[in-house]
């Protein structure tokens, strides 16, 4: 019998090598240690991220959204600019004429009479310059500049929740590629446990119960390393859509807890004056207030002055030849006294659309301080569950190697052994999964305070300025192109 053990106890040191070693490599992987790669496809969360920001088609669309917004100011502008106006015309004319020629010899009057047939044409100029329209132009490019400055800030809005899907996106997928390590290291280990208890039932050291819960245990290990397979494919998928590329050998990433303010309460009187949510919801108060503004313009009355030059051709009777050239200069004072009510109404309107944009902000910032208050707790959550999955960790790997001590010799069953192996399997999934939301949080935390931008993060890529084509259109007098074309 003691040479059956020993032909057994042989064979156990291989399974248990396997185990500590696979344990070794993906203790080193958890614990977020940087590994030198060879591999010039190394994907790091920042490039990851610098993907997103230059290619992410959300993104992209808020931008294009924020350009055709810039175009509000120079359309607002028009009001006061000149007007000028051509008109060229042209065309047949016939006329008879008709005039007394003297009398007959009985006194009767005699006309005498011509036809001429020309074909007159002529040209027009006018010039019409707006003076004075009751302000309503210049209020109308503040309320378009603050809708500018509304779009650009729910831009932003969207940079963070693309920036900040982004390392969700990439997190998910380094930890269920570690699980998926984990979930196949582990069917390893069970496929040898399962040898070995087959071998010890052939020699009838253990039962056939003892190989009937080995069989068990690997089947629902692979039941688990399916599931795993699934969710990795998912988040890959998730991954592509908001990233751009497939995910390949994503390097270990580290949270943005530096950037954080030092406590709660700071955090939150950051968010309620910066976050884009809160700044989008002031613009659009100020857009709302000259809104209003606009509305009484239109009480008030408007001064314009007025130039027409007029050049004609052949058009007196149709005589070829003649010319006939007028000009005129004229001012137009318009009052108004009573337009059927739409002013009034279009006042009242905007004063209600008014007090409901000052609501959204006191909407918005109830919002963000839950939000900040929200992302803060999950953050010390996921630092407190990184110390207990640690120690969880290293008690089930003391736990695991008694098991295996107990059970050679014969104070312990097969079963408390799976049992062992299976609880130290959930504990380093526990692990990988704290130390994903841990890093996860932390960004999180960094948009609740709208502080998430790719400038904060030093991402080496490109910053895109919204000013720049805001300050080139808002100029622009004439012309088809967009300065973005250019």
């Amino acid at each position: 019998m003691s040479s059956r053990r020993d032909r057994i106890s042989s064979r156990r040191p291989a399974g248990a090598s396997i185990t500590r070693s696979t344990s070794t490599i993906l203790i080193l992987l958890t614990c977020g240690v940087r590994l030198v790669s060879c591999d010039a496809r190394a994907e790091t969360l920042a490039s990851a991220l610098s993907r997103a920001y230059l290619g992410n088609p959300d993104l992209n669309q808020q931008r294009a959204n924020v350009i055709a917004r810039d175009e509000d100011v120079p359309k607002a502008a028009g009001g006061m600019r000149p007007k000028l106006n051509a008109s060229v015309n042209g065309g047949g004319q016939f006329n008879r004429l008709r005039q007394p020629a003297g009398r007959d010899r009985n006194n009767a009057r005699v006309y005498s009479g011509e036809q001429v047939m020309g074909e007159p044409h002529g040209a027009a100029l006018g010039v019409t310059q707006p003076l004075f329209d009751g302000w309503r132009t210049d209020n109308s490019i503040r309320q378009a500049e603050a809708g500018v400055f509304a779009a650009q800030a729910t831009m932003r809005l969207t940079e963070q929740a693309t920036l900040q899907n982004g390392a969700t996106a990439y997190m998910n997928v380094f930890r269920d590629k570690a699980v998926l390590s984990l979930k196949k290291n582990n069917l390893a280990v069970l496929e040898a446990q399962l040898r070995v208890a087959r071998d010890r039932h052939r020699l009838g050291d253990v039962t056939f119960t003892d190989v009937a819960q080995a069989q068990a245990a690997l089947a629902r290990a692979q039941t688990e390393h399916y599931a795993a397979q699934a969710t990795l494919q998912a988040s890959a998928a998730n991954y592509r859509q908001i990233i751009g590329v497939e995910p390949e050998r994503l390097e270990p990433a580290s949270t943005v807890e530096n950037l954080l303010p030092t406590s709660l309460d700071e955090a939150i009187s950051i968010a309620v004056v910066e976050h884009p949510g809160v700044v989008a919801a002031t613009r659009q108060v100020d857009a709302a207030e000259f809104g209003v503004k606009v509305g009484e313009g239109a009480l008030l009355p408007s001064v314009s002055a007025n130039i027409q030059v007029n050049q004609q051709y052949d058009s007196f009777y149709g005589i070829p030849g003649t010319r006939q050239f007028s000009a005129q200069a004229s001012g137009t004072i318009n009052v108004p006294i009573y337009q059927g009510g739409v002013e009034y109404a279009s006042i009242r309107q905007a004063k209600a659309q008014l007090g409901q944009a000052r609501f959204n902000v006191d909407v918005q910032r109830d919002s963000v301080r839950a939000s900040v208050v929200s992302s803060f707790g999950q953050l010390a959550t996921a630092k407190s569950s990184i110390a207990s999955a640690q120690r969880g960790v290293k008690a089930a790997q003391v736990a695991l190697k008694g098991a295996r001590d107990e059970a050679e010799l014969g104070q312990r069953t097969t079963l408390d052994v799976l049992n062992a192996e299976q609880a130290l399997l959930n504990a380093r999934v526990d692990l990988i999964s704290a130390q994903r939301d841990r890093v996860v949080a932390s960004y999180a935390a960094l948009g609740a305070i709208g502080r998430l931008s790719a400038e904060r993060l030093g991402l080496e890529t490109p910053i895109y300025d919204p000013n720049v084509h805001f300050e080139e259109s808002r100029s622009k007098w004439i012309g088809l192109a967009s300065p973005i074309e250019k």
